[in-house]
Order: C-alpha cells, then structure tokens, then sequence
C-alpha cells in the first residue's frame, strides 16, 4: 500500500512538474514560432499551426542589425563584471563568514538594503558621475555600476557557500604551517568550487539581462542587446518578428553556457543541502 501510494505521489509531481516547464516555456515557444513567421502568418487569428517557415528575420537581426556587435558588447560587460563582482564578493564573503559576532550580520543586512535600492534611484546618480568622468559609452562605466549594484547579491550568495565549510578545517591548515591566503585559495575555495559557477552564472544573468543601466550609460560603441531589442516594436509588425528573432538569440549564448556547465551549476545547488 505505501509503495503504491509513493508511485501515485511520484507520477502526481512528476505531472506536475511537466506542466510546470510547459508553461515556462510556452512563451519561449510563442517567440520561436514568431521569429519564423512572417508577419500575416504570425498575427493571423485565430493562429495559423500550420505555415512555412522563414528565418529571414534571424538573418536580418544577425547580418544587417548588426546585432552580432551588441552581443559583443553584451558578453564583454557580463564577463567583465563577472570577474571584478565574483573574486571580490568571495573574499569578501570568506572574511564574513569566519568573522564571530554580530559585526558580520551588521555588514550583511547593511549590504541587503543596499540591494534592495530600485534601480531607477541609482540610475541618475550612476549617469551623472560617468558624465562627470567623461565614461558615458564606454565599456568600464557600465562594468563599475554593474558590479556596485550586483556586489550585495555575490557576497550574500557565497557567504552561503562558505558557512557551510567547518572553520576546523581553517584551523587545521593554519597548525600545518599555510598562510591565511593559502587556507583561502588552496583549501577552503576548492571545496566551494560549484558554489563559485553558481554565483557566477547569476552574476552573468543579471549582467547579460540589465537594461535600465545599460540604456543610461551606453552609446552607439558600447550597446547591449537588450537596449537593441527594445528599438524594435510598435506599429510595424515586421519589427515585432525582429524582436522575435533577436529575443531568441539572446537566449543562445546563456543556453550554451548553461549546458557546458550542468555538472557544476548541479553540485553548487545541492552544496550544503546534505550535512
């Protein structure tokens, strides 16, 4: 009788998950068949299922947008926030979590509030001091007030990995003779290593994804593809289908990087869950 009863609950989520995801993607889905359509197949009503598809506005965003540079610029900004944001908050974070006391709860529920900032407060102060130092379109403008706004979130999400490491292991390298920077580098980041991909990959997102920032403090050199996107739109349905297309890109390379790093983004979200 329990075993049945463990079958039905096991078939009831996995059907529910099922739904779940398909309902998740539906709109990813909506997008695609967009993108391939042309514009009186893709608002036809009630929708047209059956149509021949076209990836002429796939080949218009990527060759004539020039939406090959945005993405360009896109992943030089993500990448380059994710290594300044990433290896400052995990020293930060390893220095909090070993830190006893209420001075590192203090520092972390400070860092929290400043996270909690809406964005659209930051924004014109971010504008006004990259005009002043004369960085509006340029790569560091938009790197700096990304990692200023993204630090809090880095440190949070690594102080996590590192409470769950025993401060005895600290204290057992330290009697062998290792420096504080050897503990740090050689014995503790190594058991946090899948936490590290974890807090990098939602560093990368939010980097990738941002846009009010980006639309603020970027130009004609230096613009993402998610100002690019928002160009196309409103009356014309043929930039409907380009956004479309463009939207479906821009999943791509987050997509690719997920994949290739499925094994480690698997072991940083089971880290600590089993003492």
């Amino acid at each position: 009788m329990n075993t049945h009863r463990s079958r039905t609950s096991q078939l009831l989520l996995l059907l529910a998950l099922c739904l779940f995801t398909a309902l998740m993607l539906t709109p990813v889905a909506w997008a695609f068949l967009t993108s391939i359509k042309l514009p009186i197949d893709a608002f036809a009503i009630p929708p047209k299922l059956v149509f021949t598809p076209t990836f002429e506005f796939h080949q218009q965003v990527w060759m004539e947008k020039g939406f090959a540079r945005y993405l360009a610029n896109s992943l030089v900004i993500a990448v380059s926030t994710v290594v300044v944001s990433v290896s400052i908050g995990t020293m930060a974070a390893y220095g909090l979590s070993r830190m006893r006391g209420k001075a590192a709860r203090g520092v972390l529920f400070g860092l929290l509030s400043l996270r909690m900032f809406p964005h659209m407060l930051l924004a014109i102060p971010f504008f006004l001091l990259a005009k002043f130092l004369n960085l509006i379109d340029t790569y560091p403008a938009m790197v700096l007030a990304l990692v200023a706004i993204n630090q809090p979130f880095t440190i949070w999400l690594m102080h996590s990995f590192f409470v769950d490491v025993p401060s005895e292991i600290d204290e057992a390298a330290a009697i062998d003779g290792a420096s504080e920077w050897q503990i740090f580098f050689r014995v503790v980041l190594p058991i946090v290593r899948p936490g590290l991909w974890v807090t990098a990959l939602f560093s990368l997102l939010l980097a990738y994804n941002e846009f009010l920032f980006a639309l603020v403090l970027t130009g004609p050199h230096t613009k993402t593809l998610p100002v690019a996107i928002a160009e196309y739109g409103g009356e014309d349905l043929n930039y409907w289908s380009l956004s479309a297309a463009a939207a479906i890109g821009i999943m791509v390379p987050i997509m690719a990087f997920m994949a290739l790093m499925q094994r480690h983004l698997v072991r940083g979200l089971a880290l600590g869950a089993v003492k």
